[in-house]
This record gives C-alpha cells, sequence and structure tokens, in this order.
C-alpha cells in the first residue's frame, strides 16, 4: 500500500489511476478470449476483413445487425497497421478507458474547480469499481460506450459551465455520434435524460443561458447533426444488406429489447439487487455517500451527476432486455459521486474496515463456492484456480484492516490498490481454472485443417462464430438443427459436426466420435459419418500467385 507524501500535493498523483489500469490489463492479456461474446465480436470483424467490406457487419456468412460497425472498423484500423493479430483486439478497451479518465478529469476540472485533488481520486475509484475493472480489459463495446458518454457529459458540462456553450454542444455531439456508431439508439438513454432535465438539476441558469429554449434549442440541434454520420453509414448497409437487416438496425433491435426482449430478459428490479456485486467495494463504504446528504441541495454538480446516474438506471430498468454491464457508462458519475464524499471527509482509525471487510467477504465466499463448482463441473483445476486467487482477494482485505493513510485521499489509493491487486488476482486464477473450457484455439485449428483439405464442417445449433477468428476461417459453417445431423453426416461423409451436449453419448449411433473436449461447462463432441485420416485427402491445389488487388472472399 502506498501512503501519502506531504511534499507532494494531490495534484501530483493523477497517473495513478493509469498505473492501476496497466495492472489490470496485464492480467486481462493472459486469457484466452472469451466465448461467446469476445469471440464473436473478433468473429465479425475478421469475416469483414477478409470479405474486404467495411460497410456491412457480416457473421458467419449472414448479415449481423445487433451491434453498429464502430468497433470493428478500430480493430481494423489496428490490423491496417499492425497486420491481423489478437493483442490489438485486448488492447482497445483499455485504451478507451484510459480516454475515459482523461474525461473524467476533466469534467472533474469543471464541476469543483475548487477542488483539485477530486479528478484523480475519482480515476481511482473508476479503474476498481467491480465491474469495470473486468470490462476494461474485455473486447465488449460498453468501455467505448462510455468513452463516448463521457465526451457527451463533458459536453453538458461545457455547455452549462463555459460561456461559449456552442463548444460544449460540439462534444456533446461527438458524443450522441460515437456512441449511436457504438451501440445504436440505447446511447441516448445514457445522454439525453440528463440533459432534458437540466431544470431539476441547474437551478439557476447561467447568464448566457436565459431562457429555456437556448438549453433545449442547443440539444435538439446536437442531437440531429449528430444522426448524420450514423445514416451516412446505415442507410447504405440497409440496402446492402437487405430488407430484413434495414428493418432490424432501424427498428427491430431497438423495439424488440425495450418491449419484448429476444434475449436478455429480466425483471424491472434486476439492477437495483446487483448494485452491490456491480460497485463492490465503494457501495459498502457508507462514508462517500453519507456526505452527500447536505451537498445535493447547494452543489449543482452533484445534482447533475446524481439525475445523471439515476435516470439511465430507471430507464434501463423498464427495459425489457438486461444485463449488468448495460449500465458501464454510468460507473463514470458514480466515481465522481463517490470521489466527491471522500476527499472532503475526514479519516478515522477503522476508516477502511467496511471496504477491507467487502473483500473478505467477497473472497470467504469464492474459496466456499470454487470446490463445489468444481464437483459440479468435474473439473478440479476449477477449485486449483479460483483458490488462490480467492486467497489473494482475502489478504488483500485483512492488510486493509488496520492500515491508516494520512487523508481521505490516502484512503482512496488504498482501498483502489487492494482492489486491483485483488481483481488482477482473480482474473489470473479464472484463467488457469477455466483455460480448458473457454481456450478455443485446439478445436479452432482442427476446422481450419478441415478447411484447407476442402472438407465441410457443420454446427449443431446458433453458430456465434466461436472459432471463426481463432482459426481464420475462410468459410462459414453449416448450421443445423438436432435432427439434421444424421442427414448431413450421411450426406457429407468426409465432413464433421460439432455439437454442445451436457451428456457425452447423446449423437446418432450411426456416427463416429473424432474429439471430445470440455466446453463453458459442458462437451462439445466433433462427430463424422466415417473419418478418413486428412492426409489421406489430396487438398485443393493454391491459386496462382497474381499481384493484381485479390478479390473479396466469398462466403
Amino acid at each position: 500500500m502506498l501512503r501519502d507524501n506531504p511534499r507532494h500535493p494531490p495534484t501530483a498523483w493523477p497517473v495513478f489511476a493509469f498505473a492501476l489500469l496497466a495492472v489490470l490489463t496485464a492480467s486481462g492479456l493472459i486469457r484466452p478470449l472469451q466465448p461467446i461474446d469476445e469471440t464473436r465480436y473478433a468473429a465479425v470483424a475478421w469475416e469483414m476483413w477478409a470479405r474486404g467490406d467495411l460497410l456491412l457487419p457480416v457473421l458467419n456468412g449472414e448479415p449481423y445487425p445487433h451491434k453498429p460497425p464502430l468497433l470493428f472498423w478500430l480493430i481494423h484500423a489496428g490490423w491496417a497497421l499492425f497486420g491481423v493479430n489478437e493483442w490489438w483486439l485486448r488492447l482497445l478497451s483499455p485504451l478507451f478507458a484510459a480516454g475515459t479518465l482523461a474525461l473524467m478529469a476533466s469534467m472533474a476540472a469543471r464541476l469543483w474547480p475548487q477542488w483539485r485533488d477530486i479528478a484523480p481520486a475519482a480515476g481511482c475509484v473508476l479503474v476498481a469499481s467491480g465491474l469495470y475493472a473486468y470490462f476494461a480489459t474485455a473486447l465488449m463495446f460498453d468501455t467505448l460506450l462510455g468513452f463516448f458518454c463521457t465526451l457527451g457529459w463533458l459536453g453538458l458540462v461545457r455547455a452549462w459551465r463555459d460561456e461559449h456553450a456552442a463548444r460544449g454542444l460540439v462534444l456533446l455531439g461527438c458524443g450522441i455520434a460515437g456512441g449511436l456508431l457504438c451501440k445504436g439508439p440505447a446511447a441516448l438513454l445514457h445522454l439525453l435524460p440528463v440533459a432534458l432535465a437540466a431544470p431539476l438539476w441547474m437551478r439557476e441558469k447561467p447568464l448566457h443561458l436565459r431562457l429555456w429554449w437556448h438549453w433545449y434549442g442547443g440539444i435538439a440541434l446536437s442531437t440531429a447533426v449528430a444522426t448524420v454520420p450514423v445514416l451516412a453509414w446505415a442507410i447504405p448497409a440497409a440496402r446492402a444488406g437487405g430488407a430484413a437487416y434495414g428493418d432490424a438496425i432501424f427498428w427491430g433491435q431497438t423495439a424488440g429489447r425495450m418491449v419484448d426482449s429476444f434475449a436478455h430478459r429480466a425483471p424491472a428490479w434486476l439492477y437495483i439487487a446487483i448494485l452491490p456485486l456491480m460497485l463492490v467495494p465503494w457501495l459498502a463504504w457508507p462514508r462517500w455517500w453519507r456526505r452527500l446528504g447536505p451537498a445535493w441541495r447547494v452543489e449543482v454538480a452533484v445534482r447533475f451527476l446524481i439525475a445523471g446516474a439515476l435516470l439511465p438506471l430507471l430507464g434501463f430498468s423498464m427495459v425489457s432486455g438486461k444485463r449488468a454491464h448495460y449500465l458501464l457508462p454510468e460507473f463514470v458519475l458514480f466515481a465522481l459521486l463517490v470521489a466527491r464524499g471522500l476527499i472532503r471527509s475526514d479519516s478515522t482509525r477503522w476508516s477502511l474496515a467496511l471496504p477491507a471487510g467487502s473483500l473478505l467477504a467477497a473472497g470467504a465466499a469464492l474459496s466456499i463456492a470454487a470446490p463445489r463448482a468444481a464437483d459440479t463441473l468435474g473439473a478440479p483445476q476449477v477449485a486449483q484456480g479460483l483458490l488462490p486467487g480467492s486467497l489473494v482477494v482475502m489478504v488483500c482485505g485483512m492488510a486493509m484492516l488496520p492500515w491508516r493513510a494520512a487523508s481521505a485521499g490516502g484512503e482512496v489509493r488504498t482501498v483502489a490498490t487492494a482492489t486491483v491487486v485483488a481483481m488482477a488476482a482473480l482474473s489470473a486464477g479464472s484463467s488457469l481454472a477455466f483455460r480448458d473450457s473457454h481456450d478455443l484455439q485446439a478445436t479452432a485449428n482442427r476446422l481450419a485443417e478441415l478447411e484447407r483439405a476442402g472438407r465441410p464442417a457443420a454446427f449443431v445449433g446458433r453458430y456465434h462464430g466461436q472459432w471463426t477468428f481463432a482459426g481464420r476461417l475462410q468459410r462459414p459453417l453449416t448450421e443445423l438443427q438436432p435432427r439434421e445431423l444424421a442427414a448431413w453426416l450421411e450426406a457429407n461423409p468426409t465432413g464433421r459436426a460439432l455439437t454442445v451436449t451436457r451428456n457425452p453419448g447423446e449423437w446418432p449411433r450411426d456416427t463416429q466420435l473424432v474429439d471430445l473436449r470440455r466446453y463453458r461447462g459442458a462437451w462439445l463432441a466433433e462427430l463424422a459419418k466415417d473419418e478418413p485420416p486428412l492426409s489421406a485427402l489430396k487438398p485443393a491445389a493454391p491459386p496462382a500467385i497474381s499481384m493484381q488487388q485479390p478479390e473479396p472472399v466469398s462466403w
């Protein structure tokens, strides 16, 4: 742990949060891309790259309407500079998390110009918040969306605080445009509610906003201009993808998730129930939110942050589809509130008892659950990987109990350091525990070998591209219903089919089992009608080398 150095003011340690983020990034690099989400997004980017098509996201040869293309374009930008690789996929989220820290520091400087120590404290709180600490290293859209939402919130703050409100509205428009290209209309639920609710938190308008129509007119103009680059992609993409794809990106996906979700349905109270886990260890530390009680009555900045955090929480609670990381952008506002509450408070002898207790409880619960999970999965390596990680979590909690920092800023750094070390240990332990069932490289290599030999491959069920990027596959897998498996193998005697089953042996009797391995708590079976060795099949002759630009791959 680190103690305050009285010779250096708080402004000397803004890089501390970036150092914590670097630790999390290093721990994330040791794990494979996780199925199904991370491997699916890598597959979409690879298929677009292989086709030479930057317009239309594609998965397994079919248009992929579930996400806009910004993340895939950023992946392509890195591949254009460094070649196709996996490490660039892993660095994208940490890079945007670092950008979010910088934007959040600018927000704090404008919200509380008199307190320069809130910005670095907020950065430590953000990086060391349980859910954010994980997704800051994951190949997902949410850290990227959090960056653009923070840019939009910074624009709102500048439009309210600065004399030149137009500059803030430009930032707001950039945030909306980036959010829409990142995750679609859901981005508006993060940014527009707090902008429209300005009379609730602003109370007294600054001189350059004498009339409310100035404010709302600027918001409307920013939003309208932000849709221009989105439509510049969406309209040509809808034409290229067909009527079904166009309907999905313009209406079907958004309406479906909000009214009657086709996936991730959950009750309205879900987010409230899981907030303690999402915000561990900070939510269990009442010292910061007790300090905010008097502050919200007199500080416009605190009211702005509370409105910006609570309104999306209420909005997403009403949406049919729910996942914990949908609220990841609001962690920025939460971190600023925590920093505001803690940095102005006085430390005591047992100030860190509650956050230390939360880590102790989490480590103890994990140590109890690990052997049971290993028994359930029939995989002793699960306990072997998770138990050391849970021990490190408890040690971090115990180390905080007697710690006495010289200031509130020192306490924030202490809790953040212990939490990040605990999260890094859990990440390493989880990678060891689940490497066999989540590392898809061996199966991807087998599929690539089949493809080179000209043999067909199929997957029983919905194929989410789990092995496409790892194997650099050039052809889609045939998707089969379980009842179609035997007929497909009969029609393709040299082909192989992959099927996921809970109980080994649940496949047609007239098929041969080629390979069986653990897969995400179940078994992945590779089946064939007859099993001729690959060496007995002569691969097709490679095409002649041409100096002309190659044609896009046909899926």
